[in-house]
């Protein structure tokens, strides 16, 4: 299995949101592949039902029913031939009247849960939630004598250094006076924080990481903290004990728990800088009529959407006409379409976007709001997207 990177799947998500529907049936299909408590894959079921059922939602004899089962078969075939036993999730998408696009990623990352999305455009939704929830960061495990530096990225392990301290031995005590022993290991354990440090600043550097995690024993965490410049402090967001011997998938477990937890906290401020915004007439705007405005016209920097897609108002849709102030009828959205739309929407337009795992947070506007790149008249138009 190819090993990827948030990198490349942004790249991936950003290859999906260019295309435009052109009629024939777009399949989007999410896989949790992680094995059951017998150690069995148990997605094989879920992707044979739902592929057929909706087949059958196409006419006997159409292209697109055509189209369909042909796409249908080759997701099918690659499940069977080409699945890794050690990929966590999966994500495909396949239309044959695309220009026959096929496009399989086998993620480290697990997907929550099975899903399978047909219509004319892809379904990115779960996939830019997986990047936004598994960003790249680093663990800095340490003690006294050694060091091992982890870049996390989606799940795995993507980048490791190990190192152990050039003078890391010293003469039993009884040869020398206690004063001066005591001097050695301090100014050892001194020498050896400022490698440590200088390493980790170029880690992270390196990797564009804006998180960072500490674990150790406490003298060296210590020393690092009373060491460590600000812009490497500044990124640090947990402290932990570990053992420096520690296997990684133990290191895995217990910083994706710091990174809920930072997740949660961050989550809080961003709605409530968004608020405080949205309050002043300032740089933000809160509810999915303003908010997709703001997107439709490239005013948005960052649309700030509910982690859960049910948690959006199902509103009657109305189309816009492109660049004017034309409004058509059309038939209402689900809270899961208006959703993804937004997020294609961010993705056409260069918005970053944080997916906010708090359903109350938003819950009072609707689940969606955007910070704006300047500040304009935004209209309360209702804007679908095709």
């Amino acid at each position: 299995m190819k090993n990827l990177s948030n990198d490349l799947i942004a790249e991936h998500l950003e290859e999906l949101t260019q295309l435009e529907p052109n009629g024939f049936p777009f399949i989007s299909l999410y896989l949790n592949t992680q094995p059951n408590q017998h150690g069995r894959d148990n997605f094989e079921p879920f992707v044979r039902k739902e592929l057929a059922a909706r087949a059958r939602t196409f006419a006997d004899g159409s292209r697109e029913r055509e189209y369909f089962e042909r796409d249908a078969g080759r997701i099918v075939r690659y499940l069977t031939d080409n699945l890794e036993p050690s990929a966590n999730g999966a994500a495909i998408f396949a239309c044959t009247g695309q220009e026959d696009f096929f496009k399989a990623m086998q993620l480290d990352a697990p997907i929550q849960k099975h899903s399978l999305h047909v219509s004319e455009r892809p379904f990115i939704y779960p996939l830019a939630r997986l990047i936004e929830q598994n960003p790249v960061y680093v663990v800095l495990l340490a003690d006294t004598q050694s060091a091992r530096i982890f870049v996390f990225d989606l799940g795995r392990v993507r980048r490791l250094e190990e190192f152990t301290s050039a003078d890391n031995s010293f003469a039993a005590v009884g040869e020398h006076s206690h004063m001066r022993y005591r001097r050695r290991v301090e100014n050892s354990q001194g020498l050896h924080a400022k490698e440590i440090i200088e390493i980790l600043e170029r880690v992270v550097i390196e990797e564009n990481a804006e998180r960072v995690i500490l674990a150790g024993d406490e003298i060296i965490i210590t020393l690092l903290r009373q060491r460590m410049p600000a812009q490497i402090a500044d990124k640090i967001i947990d402290i932990l004990r570990l053992d420096i011997r520690s296997p990684e998938r133990e290191i895995l477990r217990a910083t994706i728990e710091s990174l809920r937890e930072d997740n949660i906290q961050a989550d809080a401020e961003k709605v409530r800088e968004l608020f405080d915004q949205y309050r002043a007439g300032g740089l933000g705007v809160v509810g999915l009529d303003k908010t997709m405005y703001a997107l439709v016209h490239g005013q948005a920097d960052e649309l700030v959407i509910s982690a859960s897609p049910d948690a959006l108002d199902p509103l009657p849709a109305e189309v816009a006409a492109a660049g004017t102030a034309a409004v058509q009828p059309a038939k209402e959205l689900s809270p899961k379409a208006i959703a993804d739309a937004l997020v294609s929407l961010a993705g056409k337009s260069g918005a970053r976007v944080t997916f906010i795992e708090d359903e109350e947070l938003l819950a009072d506007v609707g689940g969606v709001g955007a910070f704006l790149r300047y500040k304009a008249g935004v209209r309360e138009d209702t804007y679908v997207f095709r």
